[in-house]
Protein backbone atom coordinates (compact mmCIF):
# COMPACT_ATOMS: atom_id res chain seq x y z
CA UNK A 1 0.00 0.00 0.00
CA UNK A 2 1.91 3.48 -0.87
CA UNK A 3 1.86 5.87 1.39
CA UNK A 4 1.09 9.23 0.67
CA UNK A 5 3.71 11.94 1.15
CA UNK A 6 2.93 15.20 2.10
CA UNK A 7 5.34 18.16 2.78
CA UNK A 8 4.73 21.13 4.06
CA UNK A 9 5.87 24.95 3.04
CA UNK A 10 5.70 27.99 4.69
CA UNK A 11 3.78 29.15 1.38
CA UNK A 12 0.93 27.67 2.54
CA UNK A 13 0.54 29.87 5.87
CA UNK A 14 1.11 33.08 3.73
CA UNK A 15 -2.60 34.46 3.45
CA UNK A 16 -3.18 34.25 7.22
CA UNK A 17 0.81 35.28 8.51
CA UNK A 18 0.52 38.14 6.06
CA UNK A 19 -2.98 39.25 7.86
CA UNK A 20 -1.86 38.40 11.26
CA UNK A 21 1.29 40.06 11.45
CA UNK A 22 0.42 43.35 9.79
CA UNK A 23 -2.52 43.31 11.79
CA UNK A 24 -1.09 42.79 15.61
CA UNK A 25 1.87 45.07 14.62
CA UNK A 26 -0.15 48.11 13.90
CA UNK A 27 -2.25 47.84 16.60
CA UNK A 28 0.61 47.83 18.79
CA UNK A 29 1.94 50.48 17.32
CA UNK A 30 -0.85 52.80 16.42
CA UNK A 31 -2.72 52.03 19.87
CA UNK A 32 0.72 52.81 21.68
CA UNK A 33 1.17 55.76 19.71
CA UNK A 34 -2.04 57.41 19.72
CA UNK A 35 -1.80 56.71 24.19
CA UNK A 36 1.86 58.07 24.06
CA UNK A 37 0.57 61.64 21.84
CA UNK A 38 -2.37 61.81 24.49
CA UNK A 39 0.14 61.71 27.52
CA UNK A 40 2.66 63.48 25.51
CA UNK A 41 -0.13 66.90 25.08
CA UNK A 42 -0.37 66.31 29.25
CA UNK A 43 -3.64 64.81 28.95
CA UNK A 44 -5.48 62.89 31.93
CA UNK A 45 -4.84 59.16 32.94
CA UNK A 46 -8.53 58.98 31.55
CA UNK A 47 -8.05 60.57 28.42
CA UNK A 48 -4.56 58.25 27.56
CA UNK A 49 -7.18 55.08 28.09
CA UNK A 50 -10.48 56.69 26.27
CA UNK A 51 -7.71 57.56 23.48
CA UNK A 52 -6.73 53.49 23.59
CA UNK A 53 -9.85 52.42 23.96
CA UNK A 54 -11.08 54.06 20.82
CA UNK A 55 -7.58 53.43 18.62
CA UNK A 56 -8.48 49.28 19.55
CA UNK A 57 -12.25 49.83 18.40
CA UNK A 58 -11.46 51.98 14.97
CA UNK A 59 -8.61 50.26 14.35
CA UNK A 60 -9.86 46.48 14.38
CA UNK A 61 -12.95 47.91 12.18
CA UNK A 62 -10.82 49.79 9.86
CA UNK A 63 -8.56 46.46 9.41
CA UNK A 64 -11.11 44.56 8.86
CA UNK A 65 -12.66 46.53 6.32
CA UNK A 66 -9.40 47.01 4.62
CA UNK A 67 -8.30 43.59 4.34
CA UNK A 68 -11.94 42.47 3.11
CA UNK A 69 -11.91 44.91 0.28
CA UNK A 70 -8.51 44.51 -0.54
CA UNK A 71 -8.36 40.52 -0.30
CA UNK A 72 -12.09 40.43 -2.31
CA UNK A 73 -10.81 42.28 -5.24
CA UNK A 74 -8.14 40.05 -5.40
CA UNK A 75 -10.79 37.51 -5.36
CA UNK A 76 -12.73 39.06 -8.05
CA UNK A 77 -10.07 39.17 -10.21
CA UNK A 78 -9.21 35.75 -9.71
CA UNK A 79 -12.99 34.78 -10.79
CA UNK A 80 -12.49 36.46 -13.74
CA UNK A 81 -9.54 35.00 -15.09
CA UNK A 82 -11.17 31.30 -14.22
CA UNK A 83 -14.38 32.30 -16.05
CA UNK A 84 -11.85 34.08 -19.27
CA UNK A 85 -10.34 30.69 -19.21
CA UNK A 86 -13.31 28.39 -18.70
CA UNK A 87 -14.71 30.63 -21.78
CA UNK A 88 -11.68 29.84 -23.66
CA UNK A 89 -11.53 25.70 -22.64
CA UNK A 90 -14.99 25.83 -24.46
CA UNK A 91 -14.05 27.49 -27.39
CA UNK A 92 -10.85 26.11 -28.60
CA UNK A 93 -10.09 22.91 -26.77
CA UNK A 94 -6.77 22.28 -28.92
CA UNK A 95 -5.77 25.10 -28.75
CA UNK A 96 -6.01 25.10 -24.45
CA UNK A 97 -4.20 21.91 -25.13
CA UNK A 98 -1.41 23.59 -27.10
CA UNK A 99 -0.81 26.39 -25.05
CA UNK A 100 -0.82 24.45 -21.80
CA UNK A 101 1.83 21.83 -23.52
CA UNK A 102 3.92 24.90 -24.22
CA UNK A 103 3.87 25.90 -20.73
CA UNK A 104 5.55 22.65 -20.01
CA UNK A 105 7.63 22.49 -22.56
CA UNK A 106 9.09 26.73 -21.12
CA UNK A 107 9.68 24.73 -18.20
CA UNK A 108 12.09 22.13 -19.62
CA UNK A 109 9.86 19.18 -20.54
CA UNK A 110 10.10 17.98 -24.37
CA UNK A 111 7.29 18.15 -26.93
CA UNK A 112 5.97 14.49 -26.81
CA UNK A 113 5.99 14.73 -22.83
CA UNK A 114 4.67 18.09 -22.36
CA UNK A 115 2.29 16.80 -24.35
CA UNK A 116 1.37 13.78 -22.59
CA UNK A 117 1.46 16.17 -19.54
CA UNK A 118 -1.20 18.45 -21.01
CA UNK A 119 -3.33 15.95 -22.14
CA UNK A 120 -3.29 13.89 -18.86
CA UNK A 121 -4.14 16.63 -16.77
CA UNK A 122 -6.75 18.18 -18.56
CA UNK A 123 -8.48 14.97 -19.01
CA UNK A 124 -8.85 15.09 -15.17
CA UNK A 125 -9.23 18.35 -14.27
CA UNK A 126 -9.00 21.10 -17.16
CA UNK A 127 -9.60 24.09 -15.71
CA UNK A 128 -7.86 23.64 -12.45
CA UNK A 129 -4.78 22.71 -14.65
CA UNK A 130 -4.74 26.11 -17.07
CA UNK A 131 -5.80 28.03 -13.24
CA UNK A 132 -2.10 26.81 -11.47
CA UNK A 133 0.23 26.37 -14.76
CA UNK A 134 -0.99 29.17 -17.02
CA UNK A 135 -2.97 32.08 -14.57
CA UNK A 136 -0.82 31.17 -11.17
CA UNK A 137 -4.26 30.35 -9.33
CA UNK A 138 -4.44 27.28 -6.50
CA UNK A 139 -6.23 26.20 -4.08
CA UNK A 140 -3.40 27.05 -1.71
CA UNK A 141 -2.64 30.55 -2.23
CA UNK A 142 -6.33 31.39 -3.28
CA UNK A 143 -7.38 34.94 -1.95
CA UNK A 144 -9.99 34.22 0.92
CA UNK A 145 -11.57 37.91 2.03
CA UNK A 146 -13.49 36.80 4.95
CA UNK A 147 -10.57 35.02 6.62
CA UNK A 148 -8.21 37.53 6.11
CA UNK A 149 -10.74 40.27 7.39
CA UNK A 150 -10.60 37.98 10.67
CA UNK A 151 -7.04 37.72 11.04
CA UNK A 152 -6.59 41.05 10.63
CA UNK A 153 -9.39 42.42 13.06
CA UNK A 154 -8.71 39.85 15.91
CA UNK A 155 -5.24 40.65 15.90
CA UNK A 156 -5.25 44.20 15.73
CA UNK A 157 -7.66 43.54 19.28
CA UNK A 158 -4.45 41.66 20.40
CA UNK A 159 -1.72 43.83 19.45
CA UNK A 160 -3.68 46.46 20.30
CA UNK A 161 -4.64 45.33 23.92
CA UNK A 162 -1.23 44.98 25.02
CA UNK A 163 -0.26 48.44 25.29
CA UNK A 164 -3.61 49.31 26.53
CA UNK A 165 -3.51 46.70 29.23
CA UNK A 166 -0.14 48.25 30.53
CA UNK A 167 -1.35 51.71 30.32
CA UNK A 168 -4.51 51.03 32.70
CA UNK A 169 -2.19 49.98 35.43
CA UNK A 170 0.71 52.23 34.66
CA UNK A 171 0.85 55.02 37.13
CA UNK A 172 0.69 58.39 34.99
CA UNK A 173 4.55 59.64 35.85
CA UNK A 174 5.83 56.44 34.33
CA UNK A 175 3.14 55.61 31.63
CA UNK A 176 5.36 57.10 28.58
CA UNK A 177 8.46 54.97 29.73
CA UNK A 178 6.69 51.71 30.36
CA UNK A 179 4.16 51.71 27.26
CA UNK A 180 6.83 52.68 25.15
CA UNK A 181 9.33 49.49 26.56
CA UNK A 182 6.24 47.45 26.90
CA UNK A 183 5.19 47.82 22.62
CA UNK A 184 8.85 47.90 22.10
CA UNK A 185 9.81 44.54 23.22
CA UNK A 186 6.43 43.08 21.95
CA UNK A 187 6.88 44.45 18.72
CA UNK A 188 10.39 43.00 18.83
CA UNK A 189 9.17 39.74 19.32
CA UNK A 190 6.60 39.62 16.56
CA UNK A 191 9.16 40.90 14.31
CA UNK A 192 11.35 37.55 15.87
CA UNK A 193 8.18 35.35 15.57
CA UNK A 194 6.86 36.11 11.80
CA UNK A 195 10.76 35.75 10.58
CA UNK A 196 10.71 32.46 12.52
CA UNK A 197 7.48 31.16 10.81
CA UNK A 198 8.65 32.25 6.97
CA UNK A 199 11.54 31.17 7.25
CA UNK A 200 13.76 34.49 7.51
CA UNK A 201 16.73 35.94 9.66
CA UNK A 202 15.30 36.55 13.12
CA UNK A 203 17.26 39.32 14.26
CA UNK A 204 16.89 41.24 11.19
CA UNK A 205 13.01 40.73 11.61
CA UNK A 206 13.13 41.62 15.06
CA UNK A 207 14.82 45.15 14.41
CA UNK A 208 13.14 46.35 11.57
CA UNK A 209 9.88 45.82 13.07
CA UNK A 210 11.27 47.40 16.41
CA UNK A 211 12.90 50.36 14.49
CA UNK A 212 9.53 51.20 12.32
CA UNK A 213 7.68 51.17 15.69
CA UNK A 214 9.81 53.41 17.82
CA UNK A 215 9.78 56.22 14.96
CA UNK A 216 6.17 56.01 15.24
CA UNK A 217 5.59 56.30 18.59
CA UNK A 218 8.72 58.94 19.06
CA UNK A 219 7.09 60.91 16.01
CA UNK A 220 3.92 60.66 17.90
CA UNK A 221 5.12 61.56 20.81
CA UNK A 222 6.76 64.54 19.53
CA UNK A 223 3.69 65.75 17.79
CA UNK A 224 1.66 65.45 20.98
CA UNK A 225 4.17 67.36 23.21
CA UNK A 226 4.32 70.48 20.60
CA UNK A 227 0.38 70.38 20.38
CA UNK A 228 -0.33 70.09 23.86
CA UNK A 229 2.30 72.96 24.32
CA UNK A 230 -0.16 75.50 22.62
CA UNK A 231 -3.23 74.02 24.05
Amino acid sequence: MAIRHREKHRTENSGWLRAAVLGANDGIVSTASLMLGVAAAHGTHGNVLVAGVSGLVAGAMSMAAGEYVSVHSQADTEQADLKQERAELQADDKGEHKELSAIYVGRGLDHALAKQVADQLMAHDALGAHARDELGISETLRARPIQAAFASAGSFTVGAALPLSVAAVAPMASLIVLVSGASLLSLALLGALAARVGGAGVMRGAMRVTFWGALAMAVTAGVGAMVGAFL
